[in-house]
């Protein structure tokens, strides 16, 4: 079918729709209610049907004669490993150490921590746990110990999973340290912890709680799949709240199944033996969906990648990493790209390997700017898909459908909405808006498979947070608008929406201009307030490379820029050169933290922060200049 036909047939008949999706994976128990209402009067999907995610990412392969296929390909380059797992190794695997685990004392609806750098043990615990029908909270590696800490105490895990270090480019980051001092500020106290001693950075395990995973799988019997209810939970997965806390999204395991096959075929057009490279974390919903799940359950080969675009070796990493295993779909963060671009800008380093196999270049997990799209166009030749989604929906609201025929992008928009989800653009009353025109991006109820269905101990914060601002609709917190065409162009968090004398302007939008400037490797538009026009807009600006260019000068061109294609009202008058932007170590960049900077106003910076120097950087800059506002 058409991606108009899906997405058509989605919206006028769901429950049909959902029944033959599902009907695409082997259910231990069939369901018959394909969509129905919990105790909180959420809609469920499959409620009565019976499965085991473990089994249908691993054992049916095996089942269905392709054990000695790659599963896994383990790739790091700052250790210099690599290693291969067919789908029968790496079932075995998971099975003892779902055996360890079951050892410990874990069973089905049990809590476990996964606290892992990028090593394939990661993935073996995930898939264990989920074999055991335990629910896994994977966090990631590095956190601080306080943060892990509040994510102990919330999920009350009775096992954590963690690993002696993670590895930096260059630099050891010792994890046990964390972890002591972690365990050591919760409440709650896990009974075990079972620690993959690295040889980069042994550690000293803690009498009557620490084991090595060797001890913990040594003379164990393998595990059976447990059969547990779609509506059960997979795992828990915590994402930034605005109160400070975390929230701790909810995955099931029968809506998530069914939209992680569906979505492997109809958004990346992949199947059974083809290569998939998600270049993210498994500590991140990517690395959940798409390093770990998706793929295994469709038949594919995923790449477990333990590096960097840059500097591990060099600007040509994904080049290299997609010529060696052949590679057909590529995913990773725009910001990977402009990263690629600032030491590469002209792209030499990919001439050098064959990508003849790589088929098509996926970005998400932020605004994906039309100079870095245009950009890795130009100088790949391949398509570059642009799509769309949150931790909470763990899979794509929108994008480019390759699977389903839909090919023609427009630069700067996400493409069209995926089949199941009912985008609509809401104004300040809840009422949907006219074509072209900007407001708030909700999904009408219900939600598709895979969606949250609360927040975990804490399902009031889950409908004042997405369902109690208008009646009927998940509100997605960004804010954009639908084209005539029904293309989705998402501008950014609603609160990246600035208000210049009574006009809403998108900073998203602002950024584009500035990022088309030949000399600007990357940039980030703040609102600044402003006692004449409430806000006015500030950018903060990264040079390429080798780029030699006026700070003044250069500062002159990028406000003409924003005056010639956005005007006069954007009241655009401060482009800042920096030489570092402050950004999570997934890579998005710390637009709140910039705005309380300019602004003069006191910020703490995130647990999450990939080099804390930059911030005192970026305060010395707007002083020096004389644009920061001092309260």
């Amino acid at each position: 079918m058409s991606y108009q036909e899906e997405y058509r047939e989605a919206l006028e008949h769901p429950q049909a729709f959902w029944k033959r999706q599902a009907q695409e994976i082997q259910w231990f128990k069939q369901p018959t209610k394909i969509l129905s209402k919990d105790e909180n009067g959420i809609d469920r999907w499959f409620a009565d049907g019976e499965l085991n995610t473990a089994f249908l990412a691993l054992d049916y392969h095996v089942l269905q004669g392709r054990g000695e296929q790659t599963a896994l390909i383990y790739d790091s380059p700052v250790t210099g490993n690599q290693r291969s797992y067919s789908y029968k190794e790496l079932t075995a695997e998971v099975a003892h150490f779902a055996g360890g685990l079951k050892r410990q004392g874990v069973g089905k609806g049990d809590r476990v921590i996964i606290y892992m750098p990028m090593i394939p043990e990661a993935a073996i615990a995930m898939l264990a746990c989920a074999r055991l029908g335990a629910i896994h909270s994977v966090v990631f590696g590095g956190f601080a110990p306080h943060e892990l800490a509040v994510r102990i105490d919330d999920a009350e895990p009775k096992v954590i999973v963690s690993a002696s270090c993670g590895i930096e480019v260059n630099k050891i980051i010792p994890y046990k340290p964390i972890l002591n001092d972690a365990i050591a500020m919760a409440t709650a106290k896990p009974d075990t912890c079972i620690i993959v001693q690295r040889e980069q950075c042994k550690c000293e395990l803690v009498a009557h709680m620490d084991i090595t995973w060797e001890e913990a799988v040594y003379n164990v019997t393998p595990a059976d799949c447990v059969a547990v209810k779609s509506t059960d939970s997979l795992y828990v997965l915590y994402t930034s709240g605005t109160t400070g806390k975390p929230k701790g999204v909810v995955r099931d395991n029968g809506g998530h199944a069914v939209a992680m096959k569906y979505s492997m075929a109809s958004v990346y057009d992949m199947g059974i033996g083809d290569v998939f490279w998600a270049a993210s974390d498994v500590g991140w919903v990517v690395g959940h969906s798409y390093i770990v799940y998706a793929p295994l359950l469709a038949g594919c080969t995923t790449v477990f990648y333990e590096g960097k675009p840059v500097r591990t070796p060099d600007a040509g990493a994904f080049w290299k990493v997609c010529e060696a295993h052949g590679v057909k779909g590529l995913f990773a963060a725009p910001t990977a790209f402009r990263a690629i671009r600032k030491e590469d800008p002209d792209c030499k380093l990919a001439e050098k390997y064959d990508l003849s196999k790589l088929k098509t270049i996926f970005m998400a997990g932020e605004r994906l700017d039309p100079p870095t799209y245009e950009w890795v166009v130009e100088h790949l030749k391949k398509p570059v898909v642009d799509h769309w989604w949150q931790t909470e929906t763990g899979w794509a609201i929108a994008g480019n459908h390759v699977g389903l025929g839909l090919t023609r992008v427009k630069a700067g928009s996400v493409t069209r909405p995926s089949p199941g989800y009912n985008v609509e653009i809401l104004d300040s009353k809840g009422k949907p808006v006219a074509a072209n025109e900007q407001g708030s991006i909700a999904i009408k109820l219900p939600l598709p498979p895979g969606c949250l269905p609360t927040i975990w101990g804490d399902h009031s914060r889950f409908e004042s947070g997405y369902l109690n601002t208008y009646k009927g609709y998940y509100i997605t917190g960004d804010g954009g608008y639908l084209d005539d065409e029904h293309y989705l162009f998402v501008q950014g968090r609603t609160d990246d929406i600035i208000n210049v004398a009574g006009h809403r302007l998108s900073t998203g939008e602002m950024e584009e201009v500035l990022a088309g400037h030949d000399a600007v490797a990357e940039c980030a538009v703040i609102g600044q307030n402003s006692d004449l026009k409430g806000e006015e807009p500030m950018g903060l600006v990264l040079l390429k490379d080798g780029i030699t260019i006026d700070d003044s000068e250069l500062e002159l061109q990028l406000i003409q820029r924003v005056r010639d294609q956005i005007g006069a009202v954007a009241s655009f008058h401060h482009a800042i050169v920096v030489q570092r932007l402050p950004k999570t170590r997934s890579g998005k960049i710390l637009r709140k933290v910039l705005r309380s900077i300019a602004n003069g106003e006191e910020y703490v910076a995130p647990s999450t922060i990939d080099d804390p120097a930059c911030l005192a950087e970026i305060e010395e800059m707007l002083t020096k200049k004389g644009v920061r506002r001092i309260i």
